[in-house]
């Protein structure tokens, strides 16, 4: 169903509308911090143990009861004493390397969950994922803790990153809480995903596929571990994985009771996205870091791009880690035809020099319309504007009726640092009304307009801003547009 595209030969098809949605910059280095809810209710744990599931920690589960994964062409259950990361890393069963930069070091481990893991990968014929050998794309991890609390958590990795990579982030944390946890590495991984499909686009629309699988996937696997479905699924995840929550809730809201969009962007066909909004800022940051007279114009070049007052500090880290490869990689997904013959354009070429990402005009190229197949191809900030989070939550809102809201909380698209929310997340999982709310198809007809609330009262911090003629007011509290604001502490998170 999703044909990999080889190394000799790089087809290509048409575009369509839900691809171009699809695209989301991934790039691991560049989380950004919004994080996005909708209120669910919340249920008693209760111990179930696991039948047929007697073995060593941390060896193979034995008995004809153990749970099956619908339609996986792999799959493999382990008894662990620990399914957290305090036991899972020495086990094997996770990869550090996936999650590698995504949470402070010190972020505590809970432990105290056994359970069992379920490994495996659905059918595909892409080949990017290596983990346990076997280089195979579509790979998943399901884990049922042993005392669950009638939840279940679905997550689709963030960048570019495999299945384990929101083991830190989020899966000890819901785990230790009684949810069961299943995340997918989405079909295709690497900086090279592009390479994946036959067509532009076709890798991005394979995420959303492969999440919407998962959750079909996992609940037919919880109800048969523990004898009943869940009473509420949630969709989970930062940056792709954020979009991909949103996604999921505009299109399968019979699916899910709610969702967390930690730092995702919003990916419209017509704009914005993030291929208008990055040219600008590799074309203007230059001038604005080397300061003279060019400052002051480049400075708001890149305010009208979509680059908060106040975001200056981040700047020079962007420009160095995300912006320039997120722009190529995910032009050469959408466009690939923009730069002839060359694989994902130049790295920091000069504005005016062919091909060049800098110069790229997302609204003439869609003019021109799809791009061409290519079959002789022989291979194949980052960041989100200040009203994307608000602009996310009305799609979702328009498609869904009957399972909360979206709720921006935070600086949306500010940072490329996740530590700051970590200590939050209880809002957004745990501490939520006790009721059910009905799972309903998509209303007919207009909603009314969607009312934000929760993004509190945030700081800006002063921050570097090379050459630059503006700089944040420091300390400047109660503002109307918090969304240009950051969250007290955020510029001490390590780098993500």
């Amino acid at each position: 169903m999703f044909p990999l595209r080889t190394a000799s030969a790089r087809p290509r098809g048409r575009l369509g509308r839900r691809a171009a949605l699809g695209i989301r910059s991934l790039v691991g280095a560049c989380s950004l911090v919004v994080a996005s809810a909708v209120a669910v209710p919340a249920a008693d744990a209760t111990a179930v143990p696991a039948t047929g599931a007697e073995g060593t920690p941390g060896g193979r589960c034995t008995g004809h009861a153990l749970p099956h994964v619908p339609g996986a062409a792999r799959q493999q259950a382990d008894c662990l004493d620990e399914l957290t990361t305090a036991g899972t890393v020495a086990s094997g069963h996770t990869d550090p390397a996936d999650f590698a930069g995504l949470t402070p070091e010190d972020l505590p481990t809970p432990s105290g969950v056994p359970g069992i893991q379920i490994d495996g990968y659905f059918p595909d014929t892409s080949t990017t994922n290596t983990n346990h050998g076997w280089n195979h794309d579509a790979q998943f991890v399901i884990r049922l803790p042993d005392r669950w609390n009638g939840g279940l958590v679905v997550s689709g990795t963030p960048a570019n990153r495999e299945q384990y990579a929101n083991d830190r982030a989020i899966s000890d944390w819901v785990l230790s809480r009684g949810y069961a946890f299943a995340a997918t590495d989405k079909g295709n991984t690497g900086p090279t995903f592009y390479r994946d499909g036959r067509g532009p686009g076709d890798a991005i629309a394979e995420w959303n596929t492969r999440v919407t699988q998962l959750t079909r996937a996992a609940g037919s696997v919880v109800t048969q571990r523990y004898h009943r479905p869940p009473v509420r699924t949630l969709a989970t995840g930062m940056s792709n994985g954020g979009y991909l929550v949103c996604w999921q809730l505009e299109n399968h809201p019979e699916l899910y009771d709610g969702g967390v969009d930690w730092e995702g962007t919003l990916w419209r066909s017509d704009g914005p996205n993030p291929l208008t909004f990055l040219p600008p800022a590799l074309r203007a940051y230059p001038a604005y870091a080397a300061g003279g007279a060019g400052a002051e114009d480049a400075w708001k070049a890149m305010r009208k791009a979509g680059y908060p007052a106040g975001s200056e500090f981040l700047w020079p880290y962007h420009h160095e880690v995300c912006w320039d490869l997120t722009q190529r990689i995910y032009r050469e997904e959408a466009d690939p035809d923009f730069d002839g013959a060359t694989e994902a354009g130049t790295p920091y070429c000069a504005p005016g020099t062919p091909g060049c990402d800098a110069d790229y005009d997302y609204a003439a190229r869609a003019a021109r319309g799809p791009p061409r197949r290519r079959p002789h191809r022989t291979h194949r900030t980052h960041r989100q504007t200040a009203d994307h989070p608000a602009r996310h939550a009305r799609r979702v809102a328009a498609h869904q009726q009957g399972l909360g809201r979206l709720r921006p909380h935070g600086a949306p698209g500010r940072s490329g640092r996740a530590a700051a929310l970590l200590p939050h997340r209880g809002r957004y999982t745990c501490r939520l009304p006790r009721r059910r709310l009905p799972r309903q198809a998509p209303p007919a007809g207009p909603l009314p307009p969607l009312r934000l609330r929760g993004t509190g009262t945030l700081a800006d911090r002063k921050g570097p801003a090379p050459g630059g003629p503006h700089r944040p007011a420091p300390g400047r509290r109660g503002s109307r547009d918090t969304a240009h604001e950051l969250p007290p502490g955020l510029a001490k998170s390590p780098a993500t």
